[in-house]
Order: structure tokens, then sequence, then C-alpha cells
């Protein structure tokens, strides 16, 4: 089968990365288009994944008026591959895989419910024309019969214990001994178009996270923005692609980003986030804070600090989160071979049921979604 992906985000790179390796190993041709957005070309470069650029404008507001182009880039690119199907997370790949005239796979973990128009608009009107829409069992609204609810998080596509084992010497690249205490801090540039109007920690809030963590432990930064010239020196010296090695061994985490939460929660680690939409939050949040106590949400950046500081005093605090982890893996499923087995048997595989060891209909592990 030829397969076409379409990788927006470096969230995205980082979820189809092993199910496009494993789409190859299986003897299928895959074709990947991306955007050329923050970190995302980099990341991929350095996951040695080629890829066609067929987007580059850093601007959200400017993706409006470009987006036609963007997708007759891909278009042209991706018709010379004779496509059998694409996967993406929607929009450009439903609307390139229109105009191919082959059928699509939607993953999507991004409520339009829960963010502003400049989201919700587009995603329901290209939510009509996707042959499948891949969701987590925790995303809280009903999208319809396309639906297919999945038990897992996009972030176990990569870092589910088949597919991801922390590298310890990370430690090397941060300067400290093995099996020292640390604090992660990952800060959002809000340049989605989901993330408009949306907002998290000012630069003042983040030079008095620094200041305050720092008295326990020592402190890193990894931002998608600027920070302060104040805290620049506390800039992560970690290739981009360790990042989740850097995540795995820190004692916490603190973040203005959602996927960071999620995968600080992933691997065990206590992650304290701050975002103004947490009043309106996603199921996966929800559920992770309210059903496995893995992660703390504020609204207010100043009550995440003070709730910061005050995990970080606590000298149990990764074996209790770790016990926490192996429960919530033991009700969530591999999302990577999940998305290999549902795209190598599309369109039969939107009535089966996967089951992980014998990757045939079993139990129903997924369930359909309703007509809202």
């Amino acid at each position: 089968m030829r397969i076409g992906v379409f990788i927006n985000t470096a969230g995205q790179a980082h979820f189809f990365r092993n199910i496009v390796r494993q789409l190859e190993a299986d003897g299928h041709e895959v074709a990947i288009v991306a955007r050329n957005q923050g970190i995302t070309c980099e990341l991929l470069d350095e996951l040695e994944i080629p890829y066609y650029p067929y987007s580059s404008t850093p601007d959200k507001s400017a993706r409006i008026t470009s987006f036609p182009w963007d997708i007759l880039r891909a278009y042209r690119y991706l018709k010379e591959k004779r496509l059998d199907l694409i996967a993406g997370f929607g929009i450009y790949s439903t609307c390139a895989a229109r105009m191919l005239r082959v059928p699509d796979i939607t993953f999507c973990d991004d409520e339009p419910m829960i963010y502003p128009a400049s989201y919700a608009v587009p995603f329901n009107f290209f939510r009509r024309f996707t042959g499948a829409l891949v969701t987590p069992s925790s995303f809280r609204q009903a999208l319809g019969k396309k639906q297919i609810r999945v038990s897992s998080y996009k972030e176990l596509a990569y870092l589910h214990p088949n597919h991801f084992s922390p590298d310890r010497g990370v430690y090397q690249l941060l300067g400290l001994p093995e099996g020292s205490d640390y604090v992660l801090l990952r800060f959002n540039a809000f340049d989605a178009i989901h993330d408009v109007g949306i907002t998290g920690f000012s630069g003042a809030d983040k030079i008095g996270l620094v200041r305050e963590l720092e008295k326990y432990a020592p402190v890193f930064i990894s931002t998608y923005g600027e920070v302060p010239e104040e805290i620049r020196d506390r800039l992560l010296p970690v290739p981009k692609h360790r990042i989740h090695d850097v995540i795995s061994f820190a004692k916490l985490v603190v973040t203005d980003t959602g996927t960071t939460t999620t995968e600080a929660a992933m691997l065990g680690t206590p992650a304290v986030r701050a975002m103004t939409f947490v009043k309106n939050d996603a199921g996966n949040w929800i559920e992770l804070e309210k059903k496995y106590g893995l992660i703390y949400s504020y609204v207010e950046p100043g009550k995440a600090i003070e709730k910061a500081v005050e995990l970080i005093q606590q000298p149990d605090l990764r074996e209790r989160w770790k016990a926490k982890r192996e429960r919530m893996l033991q009700d969530k499923i591999d999302m990577t071979s999940y998305m290999v087995w549902f795209i190598e048997n599309y369109p039969e595989s939107v009535t089966k049921v996967w089951h992980p060891a014998t990757h045939h209909s079993y139990q129903p592990i997924v369930d359909a979604g309703t007509t809202p």
C-alpha cells in the first residue's frame, strides 16, 4: 500500500514516527509532507525521517491566506506518489485526500468544543469529509458515526513502554550526576490555530518559577518561543529528540503546553500545568487528573507555581507517580500498534475490533462514536 502522511507539528512528528517505521517495515511505501512550523522539521531531521516541506508559513494568521497554496503544493507532490490512503490530523490531510480522490484517516485529540472558533469552525467542516475520525476514549464530544474511540492517548504512540525506554545518558548532557533531582519547565509559543486567545505563564511568571524552584533543584527550560533574558542561561542543552529522556528522569515538570503535560503523565513524572482554557478542559486532561491523579491543572499561574513548590519538596514524589502510571497503563493500549493495524486493514478496520495480542477481532477495546 502507498500511504501519505501529513505532519504539521512536533507532536504529530512524534505520533507518526513509530507508525511510519512500522508501516515501512511491513512493506508499505510512505510519503511524508511536513509543515515547517516551530521545531517540526528540525525534529524530523534529527529523527532521520525524510519528508517534503509543503508549507513554511510561520505566522498563524498568515496560514489562512496561504492555505490554498499549501494544499496545492502538497497535492502536486503527493499526486506523483499514486497513493492508496492518507493519514493526518485533519483539515490539510482531508482536503488533500479529497483532491486526490483517496480515502483518509484522521487522528484527533483536540476537542473543538473547548477551542476558539479559529479551530472549531474548520474542524466541524472537514470532519464531514474524512473517512474515519480516531479519538481517545476520553474525548468528551460525540462526533458521529465516523468517530472511533480508542482507549489510549496520542502520546502513547511514542511513549508506551513498547516503544520508549529512557536513556540515562541524558544526565551527562545535562551536566548532572546520574540520579540527581532536577525540574523541567516547558513553555508554549501559542502559535497554533487552536491557541488563539489562550495564554499560559507570563515572562514574570517564568522568572518567578525559576527563582522559586531552583531553591530545591536545578531548573532547565525548554521553550517554543522566547524567554526573558534573565533566565536564558537555563535553556536545555539537549537535542530536540531527547526531550522525552529529560521528562522521564525529571522530578517535576511545570508547563503551559498540553502535550508536555500528557507526555509527563505517560512517563510517570508529576506535571503542573497552567493554561487559561483549563476551566473548560479536554477529556484527556480531566481523566489524567481526576481518575489517575497524574497531573495538576490551573487557570491561574500563581496557583500552579504554589503547587510546584509544594511538590518539589516531597521526597517520595517519583515513586508515588510511577505507581499511578502503572495503573493508567493497565487501562490503555499501544496506540502505534493500533494505528498500524487500523491503517493496514482500512476500511474493514472501522467495523472490526483490535486485540493487542493477536491483531484480530476479539473483545471491545475500541468503541465506535455515537451520532450527536
